[in-house]
């Protein structure tokens, strides 16, 4: 697939480049991977109290200390034990770094943005925003992720800022 478009809209907006893909479930999803710093292993991360479920806490990652979201719950699915295949995929968000648990990873899909559907309309009860489209690799569908509006939304209070 195509991912140069001369004189194009960025990739970002265009939903087209390259995306990490990774498993929830049964599903597929991508995020792009510009925005990936690392893929880790899981492991073990640090409570905090008074913190929206999908925050499962912190991890220290060099020094840094960075907030810990997993995606099943942020996603409404149901919890499972984590696995050897259980990865933190560590993203950059405003320029700080937010570690996403994920089922496993995948692979690094290209899309062209010929490749890339709007998001369904679904009705007013599904949080398609989360969203920026869904890119087609053959029978394949791949759900691409407003990485920004999925952590942005998941963000506590101010109150209790990591």
């Amino acid at each position: 697939m195509d991912t140069n478009e001369p004189n194009g809209p960025p990739a970002l907006s265009t939903g087209s480049g390259q995306f990490l893909t990774f498993r929830l479930r049964d599903e597929e999803f991508g995020v792009d991977l510009l925005r990936v710093q690392e893929i880790r292993g899981y492991s073990k991360v640090t409570a905090l109290p008074n913190t929206p479920p999908e925050v499962r806490g912190v991890l220290n990652l060099r020094g840094a200390v960075i907030p810990i979201l997993d995606l099943r719950v942020r996603f409404g699915l149901p919890p499972t034990e984590y696995t050897p295949f259980t990865v933190i995929v560590v993203v950059t968000v405003a320029d700080k770094a937010v570690g996403l648990i994920v089922d496993a990873v995948s692979d690094v899909l290209n899309v062209g943005a010929k490749d890339v559907v709007p998001t369904p309309d679904l009705g007013t009860r599904a949080e398609t925003a989360l969203l920026t489209g869904i890119a087609r690799d053959g029978p394949r569908l791949v759900s691409l992720i407003n990485i920004d509006r999925l952590v942005g939304a998941a963000a506590p209070e101010p109150a209790h800022a990591f």
